[in-house]
């Protein structure tokens, strides 16, 4: 696993071995980013949910974003992100929080531009998390809500006040991507 591009392009990152996590592949993270660039140019807040070894934030910080924030509740993993942060030089930049990704909706107390979700697929309780954090004071009127999920359980076209605008499929992995409705 590798950052695909930007000013850490090509560092090799660690990934957590012995644990349920699940690497986003290199195509899927390269495809959340293509299309994250048609879609905003605003990179400035970044929060990865489920972070795993931090890839998803880590490819937002080479690429331009200014503060990361990434959330695992696996103590194994969160060692692993501060690793990858240090090999790619974006301690700074970040902030890692060993927590549940339901406990971090209620301490984090900023909007972000791009939220990075990488739940584990099997989870049920995958759709209550996407209706709070929909809900919560992380996501703004410009905010864009990135969501990897399994093909195979498909989620909601609508957690209000978020509304799906893209939807991708990679084999077995989706990607959908939410925005707020415009107030009529």
């Amino acid at each position: 696993m590798r950052v695909i591009t930007g000013i850490a392009k090509g560092h090799q990152l660690k990934f957590p071995t012995g644990t349920k996590t699940r690497p986003v592949t290199d195509m899927v993270r390269g495809a959340i980013f293509s299309i994250l660039e048609n879609i905003t140019n605003d990179w400035t807040e970044v929060l990865d949910l489920f972070a795993g070894s931090g890839a998803l934030g880590i490819e937002a910080l080479s690429r331009g974003a200014s503060q990361a924030d990434f959330v695992e509740i696996e103590p194994k993993c969160c060692d692993i992100i501060k690793q990858n942060l240090e090999k790619t030089r974006f301690t700074a930049q970040s902030r890692v929080h060993c927590c549940n990704a339901f406990k971090a909706l209620s301490f984090l107390d900023k909007e972000y531009n791009i939220i990075l979700v990488d739940p584990p697929y099997a989870n049920a309780s995958n759709s209550e998390f996407i209706t709070q954090l929909a809900q919560s004071t992380l996501v703004g009127d410009k905010t864009i809500v990135v969501i990897t999920h399994s093909a195979r359980i498909p989620l909601a076209q609508t957690y209000a006040p978020i509304k799906l605008i893209k939807k991708q499929r990679h084999g077995d992995s989706c990607i959908s991507f939410y925005r707020k409705e415009a107030l009529s």
